[in-house]
């Protein structure tokens, strides 16, 4: 009996023994399997991040929510403690022998050591961005993502969402020690962006509590529960409404305090040239933003070469229809104000817009069998702004769906000002942000489960706003601009991000002034002032994200020439855009090795 004992404890030993040598280098050490390591890694972000939790809802059907009532850290402790992890995590990363791995692990390896060799780049940087500023800044960010993404689907989700709500101070005073930690490192926004944060902060604390879009938000929720006591209902309303007074609103009037503090150190000047090592950050920004090595000036060169280009190709069309285009920005303002591709403005224009939208949507969905070998499962759903953010936002976003199917993807389309919504750059607008665009590249990503996890949802900006813009190119050339207007307006917004390469390298390289880059852009877009002064106020904020969009787009446009010159009547269009999409997000240069390898592949039979 006694022996009997013995070697059950052995035995046990012994199982203990294997599951800390396994279980002990996957979580602290270097695991066996380089799967492992990528797992660990998603792992160690998602669990750390609760708002990208909440956004992918990986969880939520295994019962697991233990995070919905938490907020992100903002603090400058948690920004130090991510580069140290980015650092140990690359280092990691080197020890595996890269030729022991399949293929596709190799891709894998290579993926995240480009992400976390840049991220390790960005430490003598760590500090220069503008965590407030009028196009996504906490200010926005967290109210657009308690009305869009936190799901009030019972109890436990409204109480969430209060507590939620009753962190919203200590998130924003993470976010005010930062904007002093930066200011004592010479990284202040320029005077603009501070203003416009504090006119859209005044907005933003106007309302009664009780007319606040959060807390109607929560009411309209709360209401369409039919399981929910009346007790419960009011409990939570009256716990949203003590969070608004007590918590949020104070909190945003601190965050304006310390603005207007800041407003007094701030310049006139845009260019981030201006801060310290201004011109390494800003070739750091080309590098992680296009993912390529194109210097500053070889893309402000590009982008003079494709507004010629590009120009030429809109004169000849509007002649063509006996418009004047001597003056391009004339004639395109023009149009503008052609009743013929307007809406009324009105509550009834404002529907128009949003039917025209899906309708578009639907006739490029009908179309896609053709093109892609394969197709997402989620849909996509057409959704306006909400209200309050509408000024700062952009004219149009997607928010991808979440991973447990409740939330489709969703094409948000900003119906501040009908007059921006132009009929012949709709079609436009809907294939970048939804099909063949973003939607698409996201999804597919998303729902491919040989890929590991972090590149099923890893972004690379090149890749996914090129391909974007490829898809505008596609969708032309499928037919899906059937008329010369809808051709000009797929050309307008070419034009458009074309300028864009040339206007973000001016202010930040070639240290343009603001009045400069705006005067530019008015000249080769026909876009209104205000249009043109948001969009230059937008590079402003994220230097280097403008120029991704070109550089992607020509960098995909190449591959696919290579592939059909190498390949002639063996090419297929349907496989080379399964090619591109299904391995997720990639930087281009490995995005090229991709589709090379697939040339080969098809060489050889």
């Amino acid at each position: 009996m006694r022996s009997g004992r013995r070697w059950l404890a052995a035995a046990a030993l012994l199982v203990l023994g294997a599951a800390l040598a396994f279980v002990v280098p996957t979580l602290w050490g270097r695991p066996w399997s380089i799967d492992h390591f990528f797992g660990r890694v998603f792992l160690e972000f998602a669990l750390e991040r609760p708002l990208v939790l909440s956004q992918l809802r990986i969880l939520e059907p295994y019962g697991l929510r233990f995070h919905d009532d938490d907020l992100d850290d903002f603090s400058i402790e948690f920004e130090l403690d991510e580069m140290r992890e980015a650092k140990q995590n690359l280092a990691t990363l080197r020890e595996y022998d890269r030729a022991s791995l399949s293929p596709e692990q190799q891709l894998s390896r290579d993926v995240l050591e480009w992400f976390l060799a840049t991220e390790v780049e960005r430490e003598p940087f760590l500090f220069y961005d503008y965590p407030v500023n009028q196009l996504s800044g906490i200010q926005q960010g967290l109210p657009d993502f308690m009305i869009n993404v936190h799901a009030i689907d019972d109890l436990r989700g409204a109480d969430d969402y209060q507590a939620r709500l009753e962190k919203f101070g200590i998130a924003l005073d993470q976010v005010i020690d930062g904007l002093e930690y930066r200011r004592q490192r010479g990284v202040v926004p320029p005077r603009f962006v501070i203003e416009r944060v504090q006119v859209e902060l005044a907005h933003f604390v106007a309302p009664p509590p009780e007319q606040h879009a959060l807390y109607r938000h929560a009411a309209d929720r709360l209401a369409a529960l039919e399981d929910l006591s009346d007790a419960d209902r009011q409990r939570v309303l009256d716990g949203v409404r003590a969070a608004l007074e007590e918590v949020v609103y104070p909190a945003y009037r601190r965050l304006d305090a310390e603005l207007a503090m800041l407003r007094e150190a701030a310049g006139e000047d845009d260019g981030v040239w201006r801060l310290p090592n201004g011109e390494a950050y800003y070739a750091w920004t080309l590098r992680r933003h296009t993912t390529s090595r194109l210097s500053a000036d070889e893309i402000h060169r590009v982008g003079l070469a494709e507004v010629e280009r590009i120009g030429d190709e809109m004169r000849a069309i509007l002649e063509s229809q006996g418009v004047a285009a001597e003056d391009l920005g004339q004639a395109l303002r023009g149009l503008s104000a052609d009743p013929r591709f307007g809406y009324e403005d009105s509550d009834a224009g404002r529907a128009a817009i949003l039917r025209d939208y899906e309708a578009i949507i639907d006739e490029a969905q009908s179309r896609l069998p053709e093109l892609f070998g394969r197709l997402p499962e989620a849909r996509v759903r057409v959704d306006r702004v909400p209200e309050f953010m509408a000024q700062g936002a952009p004219l149009a976003y997607y928010n991808p769906p979440s991973f447990d199917g409740s939330r489709p993807g969703i094409f948000f389309v900003n119906l501040r000002d009908v007059r921006e919504h132009r009929k012949l750059r709709m079609r436009t607008l809907a294939y970048h942000e939804a099909v063949p665009g973003h939607h698409l590249q996201i999804t597919i990503a998303m729902e491919n489960e040989d890929l590991p996890f972090f590149r099923r949802i890893l972004p690379f900006t090149a890749f996914s706003e090129g391909w974007a813009l490829y898809a505008e190119r596609l969708a032309g050339e499928q037919g899906l601009q059937p008329t010369p207007w809808d051709q000009l307006g797929m050309l307008v917004d070419e034009m458009f991000r074309a300028v864009r390469l040339v206007v973000d390298t001016g202010i930040h390289a070639k240290r343009w002034t603001r009045e400069q880059a705006i005067d530019y852009m008015e000249r080769h877009t026909g876009k209104s002032r205000g249009e043109v002064v948001a969009e230059v106020e937008r590079y402003v904020v994220m230097p280097g994200q403008a120029c991704a969009y070109k550089v992607g787009q020509l960098q995909i446009l190449a591959f696919r020439e290579r592939a059909k010159q190498r390949l002639g009547d063996v090419f297929d269009l349907r496989e080379f855009h399964d090619v591109v999409l299904e391995g997720g997000a990639l930087p281009l240069e490995l995005l090229e090795r991709r589709v090379d390898e697939w040339i080969l592949s098809k060489q050889a039979g």
